[in-house]
């Protein structure tokens, strides 16, 4: 399979301002000087990964799936081709924008557009925060993932799984329907769920430091209806997370501890019950729209029985912890 993460993603608006001090201030991202109506932002050592555009018209966007090489981009352009979908081989200009080697765009039966890329240029200094966090989870898993609403999950399901090799992680049958798909060891990289119309909901972006989303969320706290969806955890990629409103018509979750896929032993299944492990109060108002209490109103949607409270251990990274020795004598105790 050619895709091989989420590089980067783009956004028009005209709020090129309050994306600047949303990326830095409340993410942490660091800003790159870029001309005229272009902002864009780093989260690691590659010279970009969001995007802000004002040229573009308000609300539209564009998502960068990385490819290994020049071999695979054409491999994917050749295969989009032959199953009649339109592919353009960007210009050399726009690729340079990009900072990419190799550029070609098409549509998703949703009419989102994409993007393949090879060779993401690296930056020469080292990234630095626009405010203090210990970094970005990146890497090979990808910038982090992007959910959307889409009004032919069929249709999707079949260009992202059987066209562009998405492997599905998990689904919840509906309604709504929703899949969680992947491309790397990164639970999603991309989530769908059925709706009504084509709308990007949320970018999800991962940290390294759990402290580092409890700061973020107690920054988010002190600004008036920043925090669309409270400080939860779900129960498929096991992210403990909080969601923010952005200057534009998305979502950003912000979470730490995401699960990993392995391929050769993981196990597609249904979620039987969505509903997280505890918190996110506002998720499902947000989904499905509406006149939504303000989150720390709202009561948790479709929350579990008390008898069926679920719980799974934390995903941790090496040197993220330290090991503390169980003092219980009732769990020690043979009986």
């Amino acid at each position: 399979m050619e895709i091989q993460a989420l590089g980067y993603l783009g956004i028009g608006t005209a709020k090129a301002d309050a994306w600047s001090d949303f990326a830095t201030g409340w993410l942490g991202m660091q800003a790159v000087d870029r001309g005229g109506g272009m902002r864009a932002f780093r989260m690691d050592d590659r010279k970009q990964r969001l995007f802000i555009d004002s040229a573009m018209p308000e609300g539209a966007k564009y998502f960068g799936w990385e490819v290994a090489d020049a071999a695979a981009l054409d491999a994917l352009a050749a295969r989009l081709e032959a199953a009649g979908v339109a592919v353009r081989a960007e210009p050399a200009s726009l690729a340079g924008q990009r900072c990419v080697g190799g550029l070609i765009s098409f549509s998703d039966p949703a009419g989102n557009r994409l993007e393949a890329f090879h060779g993401a240029a690296r930056a020469d200094a080292p990234f630095r925060p626009g405010r203090s966090i210990s970094g970005f989870r990146t890497g090979a898993l990808g910038m982090g993932h992007a959910a959307m609403m889409v009004p032919d999950i069929d249709a999707a399901l079949g260009f992202y799984r059987d066209l562009l090799g998405f492997r599905i992680s998990d689904y919840i049958g509906g309604p709504p329907r929703v899949y969680f798909m992947h491309v790397n060891p990164r639970h999603h990289s991309l989530a769908m769920f059925e709706g009504d119309r084509s709308a990007m909901h949320h970018l999800m972006i991962e940290l390294y430091s759990f402290d580092d989303v409890g700061q973020g969320y107690d920054i988010a706290l002190g600004a008036q209806d920043r925090i669309a969806v409270t400080l939860g955890r779900h129960p498929n990629d096991l992210i403990t997370s909080f969601y923010m409103r952005t200057p534009s018509d998305i979502l950003l979750e912000y979470g730490w501890g995401g699960r990993e896929v392995d391929d050769a032993t993981w196990q597609v299944s249904e979620l039987k019950n969505p509903a997280s492990f505890w918190g996110h109060r506002g998720l499902f108002e947000s989904l499905v729209g509406g006149d939504a209490p303000p989150a720390h109103e709202a009561p948790p949607a479709h929350a579990a029985p008390a008898a069926e409270m679920r719980r799974a251990p934390v995903q941790v990274l090496d040197g993220n912890y330290e090991r503390m020795h169980d003092a219980c004598p009732w769990r020690e105790s043979p009986g």
